[in-house]
């Protein structure tokens, strides 16, 4: 018997030695052990725009109060200092239990609970053979690891309840509190859901009763362990629970803005992975309470009544930083893709800055003459002529009173003088994707706004010129932090455009839109304002863009079935109408105590127009001779230099596809040529900006 219990006992020494060098400590962990989860603020870096992935919070041992951790030992493991990793008791018991058929049990130390959670490899099933696989990475852990550092990874992995991963999170999640400032009564609590973490996240009746027990059973092991004094431990009351947080739930705009965001970091290098698990800190451009104010300009402005198919997009963007600091991209309820980044729609003559601004950076100045007679006749097509709205023919005119009252045929004509080219180049260059140009810069009523962009791209766009010529790329992340607590700022590109001069004179011409051309409506009657109309073919998409020195302001109306729109009680739209009162409504709130900023003084360009000039027109009256900023549809034309004025030819109307699918690229603006709609060309790719700014 002694030779055979002497035998039995090293064979199972052998067979402990075999198993304990055949089994290595894995060398990675479970992704969901370590994973933190992302949080996303507003740009003032406080409140929270969303969360990503798992709530968990790492932290340092030396940062989680002693007795926090006493509490954990008592409730867990009271030997966990003096053990091996593995409690012999314990896990004789959890052996026999399992091989006998009976329950099967844990048995589990700290230790056993850190491998089973944190190291790849082991499954969460109960068996035989992986219960020996868990106790000899155990001892091995034990010995190659310090307790410590056992201590800090176990209080950091596991799952204490109310959707919380780890003690730091925990803390937040039940008391309101960073871990630091736990009591002795919160820590105990704490410790006490590391059992039954369901049951005891929320409790109440019978519940509540068991937790208080649990709790009261947790301060008495640390009574008895001499973690607390005997006074103390008499003297500790159970602690009052916050309620649980309601699941994080976006709402309204913040869909949109949660897109945008990761799509930016996607571009910025940072994987879906990373955002879900890598714990980043991420502060974005977008203003709370700006958000909010587009949101009411649009709903307190556009009509009750408005078609469902009638969308409404608006982007606000600073001039100094290319932060967008707010947008609205209507209900998300309603349709899959927001107006302001992801829909295109015709620039109609809001694009006409664009071309304005091209002759002044090439040589031209504010008194160039061209020719504002209707229509006007290509030499490549004489079969379709660019006609003015209503027909109206204005002579031989300037350039200030060509944006004024937003002759076509004067910037198609300027367009021929200055070059397509260079037109879309400057366009380009302040932020309107040359994919989005390209298909059209051929066309003599380029200069028309014939090409689609959405109301962030061209928000960005007229930035440059309130920005004195230099265009800083448009973004929507200020800094990421990372797990580590490294932190990125955002340094976007950004370069002079066009000359500062050029950007005034363009300013300049744009100021008189507002003061006494088709952008009256625009007004705001403590500061000065520059912007442009647009409004396309059959008013089938409409616009007003303008700007304060400060910010940048897009608003598109436009139908996704590329029909006409229409607002009960208010008639057919124009960009004068409902987005310059939208435009309003928004920058009087946006701008309400901001200071005052003087646009710089444009070249002296000679003699005015009366209507030009607040002199012969003290009052700010609007120029009786402005017509609304309407569209045309003429065939599609190649560029070439145009001829003598002829008696205008009807054509009749073109018929254009609705765009069935995805974010709307509308054919056509006011001015433009009618053409099939475009695939969409996704949102842009914004980039970032100057850390100064005025909105913080």
């Amino acid at each position: 018997m002694l030779i055979a219990g002497g035998a039995g006992l090293l064979l199972a020494i052998v067979a402990f030695g075999v198993a304990y060098a055949m089994t290595p400590i894995p060398d990675s962990t479970q992704k969901q052990a370590t994973a933190q989860g992302s949080v996303i603020y507003y740009r003032d870096g406080k409140s929270v725009l969303a969360r990503q992935g798992v709530d968990r919070r790492l932290v340092e041992l030396a940062k989680v109060p002693q007795h926090v951790r006493d509490a954990v030992i008592a409730a867990e493991n009271r030997s966990f200092y003096e053990d091996a990793g593995v409690s012999v008791k314990g896990t004789g018991r959890a052996l026999w239990s399992t091989l006998t058929g009976q329950q099967l049990q844990g048995g589990s130390t700290i230790t056993q609970q850190l491998v089973r959670n944190y190291y790849s490899g082991l499954s969460q099933e109960r068996s035989i053979t992986r219960k020996i696989k868990e106790i000899m990475i155990s001892i091995k852990v034990d010995q190659s690891k310090s307790k410590d550092w056992v201590l800090e990874q176990y209080l950091n992995t596991i799952y204490f309840g109310r959707g919380a991963n780890g003690i730091q999170a925990a803390s937040q999640a039940y008391f309101g509190k960073d871990v630091g400032k736990l009591t002795v009564a919160e820590g105990a609590y704490l410790a006490s859901v590391i059992q039954q973490p369901s049951r005891f996240a929320d409790p109440e009746g019978a519940d509540l009763e068991a937790a208080r027990t649990r709790w009261q059973a947790v301060i008495e092991a640390m009574r008895q362990t001499g973690t607390l004094g005997a006074q103390e431990a008499a003297a500790q009351t159970f602690p009052k629970l916050t309620a649980p947080k309601k699941p994080f739930v976006l709402r309204g705009q913040a869909q949109y803005m949660l897109d945008q965001v990761t799509a930016e970091l996607n571009r910025r290098g940072y994987s879906d992975e990373d955002i879900n698990s890598g714990g980043l800190r991420v502060v974005t451009t977008f203003d709370k309470k700006l958000m909010q104010a587009a949101e009411r300009a649009v709903k307190n402005t556009v009509p009750a009544a408005t078609p469902k198919a009638v969308r409404t997009g608006l982007a606000a963007v600073d001039p100094a930083t290319g932060e967008i600091v707010a947008f609205y991209g209507g209900n998300p309820k309603l349709t899959g893709y927001d107006n302001a980044f992801s829909a295109k729609v015709p620039a109609g003559s809001t694009f006409k800055a664009y071309t304005l601004a091209a002759a002044l950076n090439n040589g031209y100045d504010l008194s160039t003459q061209v020719n504002g007679n209707s229509p006007m006749r290509v030499a490549s097509d004489p079969a379709h002529p660019i006609p003015n709205d209503s027909g109206r023919s204005y002579g031989t005119i300037d350039l200030v009173r060509a944006a004024q009252n937003s002759v076509n045929t004067a910037f198609v004509d300027l367009g021929q003088k200055v070059g397509l080219d260079k037109v879309a180049a400057t366009a380009e260059a302040a932020g309107i994707p040359s994919a989005q140009l390209r298909p059209h810069q051929a066309a003599a009523t380029f200069p028309l706004g014939v090409a689609s962009v959405s109301a962030v791209q061209n928000a960005s766009g007229f930035s440059t010129f309130a920005n004195k010529g230099v265009h800083v790329e448009a973004h929507v992340v200020r800094s990421v932090t990372d797990g580590k607590g490294v932190k990125n700022v955002v340094k976007p590109s950004s370069r002079q455009v066009i000359a500062e001069q050029a950007a005034a004179d363009t300013t300049y011409a744009l100021q008189q839109v507002v003061k006494y051309g088709t952008g009256t409506g625009a007004r705001l009657y403590d500061r000065p304002v520059a912007g442009k109309t647009g409004t396309t073919d059959e008013s089938k998409s409409v616009w007003f863009n303008g700007f304060t020195p400060q910010l940048a302001v897009a608003v598109d109306m436009f139908r996704a079935d590329n029909r006409t729109v229409t607002i009960p009680g208010y008639g057919v739209q124009f960009g004068g109408q409902l987005p310059a009162q939208v435009w309003r409504a928004f920058m009087t709130e946006a701008m309400r105590g901001k200071p005052v900023e003087e646009f710089p003084e444009p070249s002296d360009y000679g003699s005015r127009d009366p209507y030009t000039s607040p002199y012969d027109n003290p009052y700010g009256q609007p120029d009786p001779r402005v017509p609304d900023d309407n569209g045309y549809s003429p065939a599609p034309q190649p560029s070439g230099p145009p001829e003598t004025p002829q008696p205008e030819l009807t054509d009749p109307p073109q018929t254009q596809r609705p765009d069935e699918q995805g974010p709307p690229d509308l054919p056509d603006d006011g001015g433009g040529f009618t053409q099939q709609p475009e695939t969409p060309n996704g949102p842009p790719d914004d980039q970032g900006g100057p850390p100064r700014s005025p909105f913080g």
